[in-house]
This record gives structure tokens, C-alpha cells and sequence, in this order.
């Protein structure tokens, strides 16, 4: 009885409520952070350098107060903007700007509102940055524009222990009547290259045709010298020959009438002289030198006359 009066007595329950709140106070003074966690510890007020984690961190109770700071990369949109180009046209532009802290403590003592300011100066660096370009190019050059306000951004966020990674312009909105121009511009300019290319194949067509034409008169002309040549060759061949063949004529006539007398060649006139009696002409005409060919014959003849007489 004297025990249970005892746990149940007032010092008991004081001494159960210290316990309780002594657990209570070394758990709330234990804290864990992820891998992508570091914290931040301010002890009565007052940043301790460094940073703490990953882990298990201890921190003294009433003492100590722990800020997280996550370094995994994120990313805000800011919000459309209108913004006026060198040519004063109009562009509505929304930009993602992606970062990571790369100093956990500089982001959380030198800055409070981070992603605001960003977008204050990211808002303000793209109007700066369109208004230098016109309008083709803000079209044409999202590459350069991205390039230019991720360069600004990060120079400005660099003293906050903040790395803008990467900006990337999500869509540029230029204004209806922009829209139709760029849509006829468009369609002159394809028009344009369907000519250019039409006229360019009609032109390598027509040179094609004028060279297949110049290698067909050059091949027409080659072949018909060539045949020129070949009946030229041919003619001097034939002319060759058919000389040859008149000089060995001749050879042989001349090799057989030197043998010859004045007998056979009485005999030959006297043929020849019946040849001309036996034509139909009424009318001849002899030359003058014909009585000297003719003077062999009276030759031959009174030779047979006198011969004739004697043997009477």
C-alpha cells in the first residue's frame, strides 16, 4: 500500500512529466537531412560557418535554430511578358529559368526571397534584352536570347550562392496581325524557291540537252571523218592497184610487141582495116601519117609478089 501510495503520490507524476519532457526536448534537438540537404544553424540568432549534413545533426534546444537549404536543381516559369522589340513590335515571351544553390549559406543569409528577385531581374533583363533585337531575330535567335539572360541572371544571383543552370524561352507570341505577315512572308518565300528551283532544273535540263547535243555532232562528225578517211584509203587502194595493174599491162604489152615483126604488124593494120570495112559508116577519115603505117604492108606485099614471079 505504502509503494502504491508512493506512485501515485505528486512526486511521481512531477518527476514522470520532467521525464517526458526531457524526451521531448533531446528529440527535438535531433534532426536528419537527405543527401541533397544541408542545413543552415543559427545559435541565438547568429549564422555558425559552415554548413551542416548530410546526416544526423544535433542541434541544443531553444538554443539553435536549423534552416534546410536543398540543392537538387529546380526551375520557375516567369509569367507572360510583353515586350517590345527594336522594330517596335510587340512579343508576348514566358521564360523557364532552371538553378541549383551551390552555397547553402549565402542563399539563406544574403537573399530572403530568392525566386522573387529572379523574377524581378529576369523580367526586366528579357524587356532589356528583346528591345535590342528585332523582331526576326527574337523569332529566329531563341538560342542567343537564352544564352544572354542565363549569363545575366547568373551574374546577378552568383552573390546569393545561386547557379542559374539553364534559361529556356518557352514560347514567343507575336501579336495576330505579326502572325498573318509572317504567314504571307511565308508562302512569297516558298513560292519564291519553287521558282528558283523550277527555273534551275529547266536550266540543268537545257544544259544537259546541249551537251547530249554537242557529244551527238561531235560523234556524227567524228564517224563521218572517219568514214571519209576509210573511203579516201579505199580510193588511193584502188587507184594503186588499178596503176599497177596498167603498168604490168603495159609491161607485158611492151615485153611482147618488141619481139614483134613488120609481118605481124601488116597482119594487125589488115584487121584492123577489115574491121573499119565491116562497120556501117559510108565515111572514113584516115591520117596523114597513115601511109607511113601502111608502108610495111606494100612492103610485105611486094615482097610476096616478087617471090610469086620468081617461082614461075
Amino acid at each position: 500500500m505504502q509503494l502504491l501510495d508512493l506512485l501515485l503520490g505528486p512526486w511521481f507524476w512531477a518527476i514522470a512529466f520532467f521525464l517526458i519532457i526531457m524526451v521531448v526536448i533531446i528529440l527535438s534537438s535531433i534532426r536528419v537531412l537527405a543527401e541533397y540537404e544541408r542545413g543552415v544553424i543559427f545559435r541565438l540568432g547568429r549564422a555558425l560557418p559552415g554548413v551542416k549534413g548530410p546526416g544526423l545533426i544535433f542541434l541544443i534546444p531553444i538554443i539553435d535554430k536549423l534552416i534546410k537549404v536543398d540543392l537538387r536543381e529546380h526551375f520557375f516559369e516567369i509569367p507572360r511578358q510583353r515586350c517590345i522589340t527594336k522594330d517596335n513590335a510587340p512579343v508576348d515571351i514566358d521564360v523557364l529559368i532552371y538553378y541549383k544553390v551551390v552555397d547553402a549559406r549565402d542563399s539563406v543569409i544574403k537573399v530572403k526571397d530568392f525566386k522573387g528577385a529572379s523574377v524581378g531581374i529576369a523580367q526586366t533583363t528579357l524587356r532589356a534584352v528583346v528591345g535590342d533585337i528585332v523582331l526576326d531575330d527574337v523569332l529566329a535567335k531563341r538560342e542567343y536570347i537564352n544564352t544572354v539572360l542565363r549569363d545575366k541572371l547568373d551574374e546577378a544571383t552568383e552573390r546569393w550562392g545561386v547557379k542559374v543552370t539553364t534559361v529556356e524561352i518557352r514560347e514567343i507570341d507575336p501579336p495576330k496581325q505579326v502572325q498573318d505577315a509572317m504567314i504571307k512572308q511565308m508562302e512569297a518565300e516558298r513560292i519564291r524557291r519553287a521558282m528558283v528551283t523550277e527555273a534551275d532544273g529547266k536550266r540543268e535540263a537545257a544544259i544537259k540537252v546541249a551537251e547530249g547535243e554537242k557529244q551527238s555532232a561531235i560523234l556524227k562528225a567524228e564517224g563521218k571523218r572517219r568514214a571519209m578517211i576509210l573511203e579516201a584509203e579505199g580510193e588511193r587502194q584502188a587507184a594503186i592497184l588499178k596503176a599497177e595493174g596498167y603498168a604490168a599491162a603495159l609491161d607485158k604489152i611492151y615485153s611482147i610487141a618488141k619481139n614483134l615483126d613488120y609481118k605481124t604488124m601488116a597482119l594487125q593494120y589488115l584487121e584492123t582495116l577489115k574491121s573499119l570495112g565491116a562497120s556501117p559508116s559510108t565515111k572514113f577519115v584516115f591520117p596523114a601519117e597513115f601511109m607511113q603505117l601502111i608502108a610495111p604492108i606494100r612492103e610485105f606485099l611486094g615482097g610476096i609478089s616478087k617471090s610469086t614471079s620468081s617461082e614461075e
